[in-house]
């Protein structure tokens, strides 16, 4: 479990790197914001989109494999991005290091549905999602001072090299689980998904939280340079976002014996809205610091418990809900950046995240219900 976290942490540094050094890059490149938020955007896209792919490989090679390939090839297309001259080349290189990175985060999910029991198994993913909050706010602090120091090609470098490294060195040693999807093929194991209800419905719920939590996530950070915070104020500030989701995560793991997985969601609703209304109201440090906290306890509470509920709906194809699950996430969260960039561009922070917390409430309290209803049947 210590190498599957480890690669999630990579995966998710390399992911965050990129919102507090949004402004610096602009400024580098000569180019206007909007039109860096496209790096972004890609990226998330990318990684949403090939999840099937890369879902579908790791029935025929196996989890561990595409877990190796995926970080050593990443070193390339994060390299591009280090070195690129201009902003068609850092696009392509943010878009290629997306599609490869989006292999390891499912394929750990897939794993752990694979080896460890129903019972336990919300535990296992809250400390895998607890290593992720721990690479976000590292991620962001340092994204936020490489910015500052003008060092944001050495912010996309590290994290490439380093994933290389634990794909050449460690990970051949995480053994292959076993698991039994059956000879059937993608499509097939597709349809299997498809004709059921309640597993679409979870990939639905995933695509509306990507765009609400990942997607206006990225905007924190620019908001507050849009006041005149430096970017490594400005990622301080939202790295809070990864301390709070470890935080949560602790509080998370003491009541999921305790309260049904519907009032987990709910409340994972409210606190985004929560968090998204202070980002409204004020621009300031307090107001992207409260965001960042309750915006991380929304994380927490709704994005293990759907990730749970997406192991379970169908066991018989774990691994293609799964890689649905994570593209509908990465999915929303690209065409929610593209979609919120013109209110950025135009220094509309505090609609933009007031949108966010007009869709969060609905989510959380739509969500509970349907899995409610869901644990009776």
């Amino acid at each position: 479990m210590r190498l599957l976290r480890a690669a999630a942490f990579l995966s998710t540094f390399d992911r965050f790197t990129i919102a507090p050094m949004l402004v610096t890059i602009a400024a580098d490149l000569d180019v206007s914001l909007s039109e860096v938020a496209v790096a972004a955007s890609v990226y998330f896209l990318l990684y949403g989109l090939m999840q099937p792919v890369w879902g579908a490989l790791s029935d025929r090679i196996g989890r561990v494999n595409v877990i190796r390939l995926t970080l050593v090839a990443a070193l390339l297309p994060g390299l591009l991005s280090a070195l690129a001259p201009n902003l068609a080349a850092l696009v392509v290189g943010r878009a290629l290091a997306g599609g490869l990175f989006a292999a390891v985060i499912p394929a750990s999910l897939v794993y752990i549905g694979d080896t460890v029991p129903i019972s336990t198994r919300q535990k296992a993913l809250a400390d895998q999602l607890a290593t992720s909050a721990v690479a976000t706010a590292l991620a962001t602090v340092t994204a936020g001072i490489a910015a500052y120091l003008d060092l944001w090609r050495l912010a996309f470098a590290a994290p490439v090299l380093a994933s290389a490294t634990l794909g050449l060195l460690l990970i051949r040693r995480l053994p292959e689980p076993e698991h039994d999807d059956g000879d059937a093929g993608i499509l097939a194991r597709l349809g299997t998904v498809f004709r059921k209800p309640w597993a679409l419905l979870v990939v639905l719920l995933a695509l509306v939280e990507g765009g609400v939590i990942l997607g206006f996530l990225t905007y924190l950070a620019p908001a507050l340079e849009d006041r005149g915070f430096s970017s490594a104020a400005s990622g301080l500030v939202v790295g809070l976002y990864g301390i709070a989701t470890l935080a949560w995560t602790r509080l998370l793991k003491r009541l999921t014996d305790r309260v049904g997985a519907y009032v987990l969601l709910v409340v994972g609703g409210a606190l985004l809205a929560a968090g998204y209304a202070a980002g409204a109201v004020e621009q300031n440090l307090v107001g992207i610091s409260l965001a960042a906290v309750f915006v991380g306890g929304g994380f927490a509470f709704m994005h293990s418990t759907l990730q749970t509920w997406a192991t379970e709906v169908t066991p018989e194809a774990r691994a293609t809900v799964i890689s649905l699950f994570a593209a509908a996430l990465f999915t929303g969260s690209g065409l929610a950046t593209s979609a919120a960039a013109p209110l950025a561009e135009r220094g509309s922070f505090g609609l933009l995240f007031a949108i966010a917390a007009l869709i969060a409430l609905p989510l959380g309290l739509i969500g509970g219900l349907a899995r409610r209803r869901y644990g009776r049947k």
